[in-house]
């Protein structure tokens, strides 16, 4: 192999390890103990839906700069990749190495397309929820009954925010798609609006228990003043009911489909809004309460 067409492999082969860490930040699951600056990340990079899937602008960088990117490559260099490729499949080690990549190309092609399945059915649940709206509208009435454990083992009543805009929102902590943003979204909005109060219910109180609240709320990195709520089964459900926030879990593996709506109180302890979470939009009504 010439060293012009050993420079067009390295080049070939940075562009695929290029393609696959985006593919991969793109497309990883979150969890509850994900780093903020990959949440931000993935946002300003691929934009991020409600299924925790890239906007069609992330789709299309993901696809397009790689392919942009690999036919500069053979345009301007396309006789050296030739070469290159020549070369590779006239030694065993070379073919071993072809056949390898071209191995974990059909696992990533295979696992992208079980996501992308995964998620949108999801997503087909989000956006066909009676609570998934984009559209807020004001609804001023009292909010339903909340007592609940919090992450210092405390009970919390709504009752005690009487004088404060509160910001009600539900998630779990095994949540690997949407609840990660929900949080984080969450306490974005809570720090543009002075005085407000941030509640977290969990959809899921098979699992986190009273118990595993300390722990998952410095996972999220709960700022200070910010309440992570459960308790038991019963109670948790009943609570969740009457709040009227629709879910659905699945028994064998724990997952729970839900909206990603969120819940603003006015100071009075009305339910001003359910609205879609959305950092921008939701500060600017809470602010307006």
């Amino acid at each position: 192999m010439t060293r012009r067409g050993g420079v067009a492999l390295a080049a070939l082969v940075t562009i695929v390890v290029l393609t696959a860490a985006w593919w991969a930040l793109a497309l990883w699951p979150t969890a509850a103990d994900t780093p903020a600056w990959v949440e931000r990340t993935r946002a300003v990079c691929f934009g991020v839906t409600s299924s925790g899937l890239p906007s069609l602008a992330g789709w299309i960088v993901l696809i397009g700069e790689p392919l942009g990117m690999a036919g500069f490559l053979l345009f301007v260099w396309g006789g050296a990749v030739r070469e290159a490729l020549r070369a590779l499949q006239g030694s065993l080690p070379g073919r071993t190495a072809l056949a390898a990549a071209t191995f974990l190309l059909i696992v990533g092609l295979v696992a992208t397309g079980a996501r992308v399945a995964s998620a949108g059915e999801s997503d087909e649940w989000f956006e066909t929820s009676r609570l998934a709206t984009a559209v807020a509208e004001r609804m001023d009435r009292p909010a339903p009954p909340l007592a609940l454990l919090d992450q210092y083992g405390d009970t919390i009543r709504l009752e005690a925010f009487r004088g404060r805009r509160v910001l009600v929102v539900a998630a779990y902590g095994h949540c690997e798609t949407v609840c990660p943003l929900i949080v984080h979204d969450a306490k974005e909005a809570i720090a543009q609006v002075p005085d407000a109060a941030l509640l977290v219910m969990s959809l899921d109180p098979w699992r986190d228990t009273p118990s595993r609240l300390a722990h998952l709320a410095r996972a999220w990195q709960l700022p200070a003043g910010a309440h992570l709520l459960s308790e038991s089964v019963e109670v948790m459900e009943r609570t969740l009911d009457e709040w009227g926030i629709v879910r659905s879990r699945n028994e064998r593996t724990g997952e729970i489909l839900h909206p990603v709506s969120v819940y603003l109180i006015d100071r009075e302890g009305r339910l001003a809004y359910i609205a879609r979470s959305d950092p921008g939009r939701v500060a600017a009504l809470l602010a307006g309460l």
